[in-house]
């Protein structure tokens, strides 16, 4: 996110490059250019009225489930005139077998033995001590200044009907502390 106001930690650099082995959403979402799967939407979108029934409307409106596509939003507005830097990604981990498919890296009929694998084997998680994630930090009255949860493009899924925005597929990794058990909850 381009930051405004932000601080960044004082002497921070970026954080380097890391090495992975797997792909990230990035990643995930070149692989959906390639296999046909993304539809990018550069107009002007507003996330509170016009994003998620532009969405739904593959599926309200008859579209077979092997046509549906994920849609990446890259201009983003909403009913208030706030103008987001960041891309919003909607259907792109579910949005028809085939995606979900393509982000489990597997065939549809492997999806429920690779679950199966990742939780009887969790990878242990790895501490990062300088992610790119926390390169922009809003603290006290920053945060009273629209530097919260505002500054998130979450779009609203039902217009007319939901009082607030709501992550719909956000995916959280904790680890309990004490026993060291992880987690993963959507």
């Amino acid at each position: 996110m381009a930051s405004k106001t932000a601080k960044k930690k004082p002497g921070k650099a970026a954080a380097p490059a890391t090495r992975r082995g797997y792909p990230d959403l990035h990643d995930h979402i070149e692989a959906l250019k390639r296999a046909g799967l993304l539809i990018v939407v550069d107009r002007k979108i507003n996330k509170d009225t016009e994003m998620h029934p532009l969405v739904r409307w593959q599926y309200r409106g008859g579209v077979p489930e092997e046509d549906r596509k994920a849609f990446l939003f890259t201009n983003i507005t909403d009913s208030k005139g706030r103008k987001f830097d960041i891309p919003v990604l909607v259907c792109g981990l579910a949005g028809n077998r085939a995606i979900y498919s393509l982000g489990m890296q597997c065939p549809i009929e492997g999806i429920r033995d690779k679950w199966i694998r990742a939780m009887t084997k969790p990878i242990p998680p790895r501490i990062v001590k300088n992610a790119p994630c926390q390169e922009i930090i809003y603290k006290g009255a920053d945060l009273k200044n629209g530097h919260g949860l505002d500054d998130i493009p979450v779009p609203i899924s039902s217009p007319g009907w939901d009082n607030a925005p709501y992550t719909t597929s956000s995916h959280f990794i904790t680890k309990d502390p004490e026993t060291g058990i992880q987690n993963m909850g959507n």
